[in-house]
């Protein structure tokens, strides 16, 4: 007997029904609020660091230094500013990442893989609620 394999369309969008499926309206409901919440931290955060750059003084945002300052101390300086710069980048991309999650739960795509259209393990979601890929695709996506 000579069964047929659906296509990767249909085995797809079963994937995602089988996803939907797979969390209850009050399990989405935490998840949202878990996003909003680490949202709003990110935000603090943000402006935290934006408020500490911009109330340092014209010459430290230059980079430039006093004759007297000592090299170690302008060194300092120069890392905690580029320190500062890449939390900052890293907050923004982590905000952007909850706004795509909400967004997906909004389009009912919550919870599958942008990859490969099956669904993402539950433990994981709840684990990083903002996650966009299974672990077979982010693993695959690590290596590169």
């Amino acid at each position: 007997m000579a069964t047929t394999k659906p296509s990767s369309a249909s085995s797809r969008s079963s994937s995602a029904r089988s996803s939907r499926l797979s969390f209850t309206k009050k399990e989405l409901g935490d998840l949202r609020q878990t996003l909003s919440l680490e949202r709003e931290q990110l935000e603090r955060q943000l402006e935290t660091i934006e408020e500490n750059s911009f109330a340092a003084s014209r010459s430290d945002l230059s980079g430039e230094v006093a004759f007297d300052d000592e090299t170690a101390d302008a060194g300092t300086a120069t890392f905690e500013r580029e320190r500062d710069l890449s939390i900052e980048n890293n907050v923004r991309d982590l905000m952007q990442k909850i706004d795509r999650a909400v967004g997906r739960m909004d389009a009912g795509t919550y919870g599958i893989c942008a990859r490969c259209g099956k669904p993402i393990e539950k433990a994981r979601v709840k684990a990083l609620p903002y996650v966009d890929l299974c672990i077979k695709d982010a693993q695959a996506q690590a290596r590169r």
